[in-house]
């Protein structure tokens, strides 16, 4: 739905202080802290007096909340509405001066929006907006009275009175796990032996679990290696032991569906045992190759999946799109290997980036990270598709975003939008 104000829209954050926020007042309890009248101001923000609607844009970030506060000086029947852009899915709590919620709606306004029409005596009320799914979002607000225009087409259903919650908690079910590979029951013993790795020598085979399930191999000297178990149409998982059966590490989905374990520290002389076990399709060969593990070729591997930033230096390719000021819009083939892009940011704002498939094919997976290779935040599958989207509360300086394919066997066009949004003034 495509909304123009008939007033100025208010763009703010929860996290932005501001001399129109609410929060230095006490306003509804504590829920108007970070809290934005609606109108910008108080007194343009007395919903009984105003002439038409006022409106806000909100940008709800993960897990937080949107407030938007309002004061009627007379009673009034109000309308109060929340509608989301894009597949943002806002709910709506009504409170009143006291922080006691005394409505609230989830898609009374249809097609995913909020809506809720109640008489209210005089006093400050606040409207609290979350996302449905607990994923970032961006939604307009619009409080008036019920004879003003609409935001939404509604539904014809009354807003929900809060149910106080069962204080006896519920038992939640046990999550159900993959069956995962050990080396109990003496099976390391009937492992197929790999033989003895050194120098720059590799150890390969290549096998369905169904028929070696277990392999052994030998070090003559202490020395770190690499373990990679390669085929993501069966999806391997790989557990290394030492040969008392004690666990050391285990992989799945390092490099797309494949798995890897870096042993960086170096193992001491002996046998070890390697569990294989394949997810998806136990009958398919999977190829397993243990190495001397070598730190450049780790680290690069690591760029290439895109879970961790390279250096600035470029020895990796980074696309610098410059300076962000507002909005910029960039297009590229993304595979499994990831691909980076940076941009820079002049003063502090709110940076949001949207990945989205151009094909219907590919699920791409961001990552962010600052100038310093810190893991910001990252997403996937925002929305009810395989999109991704995320929002950062960022300082001025550089930022770096690795774009990727789930499924490494995919290559698809991914449309990538980003935008910067500063503080009100």
């Amino acid at each position: 739905m495509t909304v123009v104000s008939k007033r100025a829209v208010a763009l703010a954050a929860a996290f932005i202080t501001t001399a129109g926020a609410a929060s230095a007042q006490s306003l509804c309890g504590e829920a108007s802290d970070g809290g934005q009248w609606i109108g910008g101001t108080e007194d343009a923000s007395d919903v009984a007096t105003a002439d038409t609607y006022s409106e806000q844009m909100a940008l709800v970030l993960s897990g937080n909340r949107y407030v938007s506060v309002f004061s009627l000086s007379a009673p009034a029947s109000v309308r109060i509405e929340a509608a989301g852009r894009g597949a943002g899915d806002p709910m709506i709590d009504i409170l009143d001066d006291s922080g006691t919620v005394i409505a609230s709606d989830d898609d009374s306004g249809g097609e995913g929006a909020s809506r809720a029409e109640l008489d209210l005596e005089s006093g400050t009320y606040c409207v609290a907006v979350s996302s449905y799914d607990g994923t970032p979002m961006t939604a307009f607000v619009r409080v008036g009275t019920t004879d003003q225009e609409a935001l939404t087409a509604g539904t014809g259903q009354a807003p929900v009175t809060p149910i106080e919650p069962d204080p006896t908690p519920m038992d939640e079910p046990e999550p159900v796990l993959p069956p995962q590979p050990t080396a109990s029951g003496g099976s390391c013993d009937s492992a197929t032996d790999l033989g003895t790795l050194g120098g720059d020598t590799s150890l390969t085979n290549s096998a369905s679990v169904d028929d070696t399930p277990y392999y052994t191999f030998t070090l003559d000297t202490a020395q770190p290696v690499t373990v990679t178990a390669s085929n993501e149409t069966a999806d391997p998982i790989i557990t290394l032991f030492d040969m008392n059966e004690s666990y050391l590490a285990e992989n799945d989905d390092f490099d797309g569906l494949n798995s890897r374990i870096d042993m960086a520290t170096p193992l001491d002389t002996g046998t070890y045992c390697l569990s294989v076990g394949a997810l998806a399709d136990t009958t398919l060969p999977i190829d397993i190759a243990i190495t001397a593990y070598d730190a450049d070729a780790a680290a690069e591997n690591l760029y290439a999946t895109g879970d961790t930033a390279p250096p600035l230096d470029g020895s990796v390719e980074i696309v610098d799109l410059g300076t962000l000021t507002s909005r910029l819009r960039e297009d590229a083939t993304v595979g499994g290997a990831a691909s980076w892009f940076s941009v820079t940011l002049d003063s502090p704002g709110l940076l949001l980036m949207e990945a989205i498939d151009g094909t219907g094919t590919g699920d791409p997976f961001v990552r962010v990270f600052d100038d310093l290779g810190r893991l910001v935040t990252l997403n996937d599958d925002y929305g009810e598709g395989y999109d991704s989207l995320v929002v950062v509360r960022a300082n001025a300086g550089t930022y770096l975003f690795s774009v990727v394919q789930i499924d490494g066997t995919v290559s698809s066009l991914t449309r990538m939008v980003f935008e910067k949004y500063l503080p009100a003034e």
